[in-house]
């Protein structure tokens, strides 16, 4: 299995960490625009197999040197050290720039690849990939609200004192503001979690959360290192685990041609399924108010792209 991660910022740095400490791959391509910083990764990383039960090879490249590889993992963004952001919209027109230029390539030297994008906004971002790669919409997956949904149940889990994963809650929609938890059919051992005010306030802690640890160190990257591992470990090993992400769609519950979060069955050819939940009347409502900001989103960023 060959790895292929593009961005060496942090959050790659913190994947390509997760990925050598887990032995997911046998194959671990460091990738950017940087070839000294890539090499770093990759000579740190090295030494780091030390420590590790298997081998692996690992090698460093520039993003054009990307071929043949199985999973690519897409990190790169502008630099937003020092900023203050309020929107990941903010990172649009500057990330749509860099895919474009990024995304056909990889996808000419890399046509059998399932290609998971991390890089913000991830749902706009996801689409952008999926149009300019050309490939079918199963291989292109953004990670979008899987961390927003564990984040969701690490709260949940101190509320309720029952492990996060014996939580089945959702939270779908945007990678955002526009986000929504579908409590529904949130349960625990087959009995409701409640839509209660205090899971609510639980769920704006969760809307919040990424910029309030940006605010308190400046950056995030571990939460959505292990989020994204757990995709390029579902793609990898072909476990058809289920979990919220973002993927571009035709037709889901009535929502046409979109790209946000929903609940998909994952395995070695990327989406294997879209899954089709009961939502009540007032989760339809909200997630169609997401999905309408969220195609403007499209439309204003990549015009150019819609169909």
């Amino acid at each position: 299995m060959k790895i292929a991660l593009i961005g060496t910022g942090r959050v790659g740095s913190s994947i390509a960490y997760a990925l050598v400490l887990k032995q997911s791959c046998d194959h671990l391509i460091i990738a950017g625009r940087s070839l000294d910083k890539a090499l770093g990764d990759a000579l740190d990383l090295q030494h780091t197999l030390a420590f590790c039960t298997r081998p692996m090879h690992i090698e460093a490249c520039t993003n054009d040197q990307v071929k043949a590889a199985d999973i690519i993992v897409i990190t790169a963004s502008m630099a937003i050290e020092g900023q203050q952001l309020t929107s990941r919209l903010q990172l649009g027109e500057k990330n749509v720039a860099i895919f474009r230029d990024l995304i056909p390539m990889l996808a000419a030297n890399n046509p059998n690849a399932v290609v998971i994008i991390v890089t913000n906004p991830v749902d706009v971002m996801t689409y952008a990939a999926t149009k300019l790669s050309g490939f079918p919409a199963n291989r292109v997956i953004g990670v979008g609200t899987l961390v927003d949904s564990a984040r969701f149940r690490a709260l949940l889990s101190q509320e309720e004192h029952i492990h996060p994963d014996d939580l089945r809650t959702y939270i779908l929609g945007e990678h955002g503001p526009n986000q929504l938890p579908i409590l529904s059919s949130a349960e625990a051992g087959g009995e409701r979690i409640r839509d209660t005010p205090r899971h609510r306030e639980l769920f704006t802690q969760v809307v919040n959360a990424g910029f309030e640890v940006a605010r308190l160190k400046g950056y995030t990257n571990q939460a959505i290192a292990t989020a994204t591992c757990m995709v390029i470990e579902a793609v990898a090993y072909d476990e058809y685990r289920t979990m919220p992400l973002a993927t571009q769609f035709d037709d889901w519950l009535g929502y046409k041609d979109n790209c946000f979060s929903i609940p998909v069955v994952v395995g070695r050819q990327g989406i294997i399924r879209h899954l089709q939940p009961e939502i009540s009347a007032d989760e339809h409502q909200a997630l169609g108010n997401a999905a309408q900001s969220i195609k403007n989103a499209i439309i204003s960023l990549i015009p150019d792209l819609v169909d």
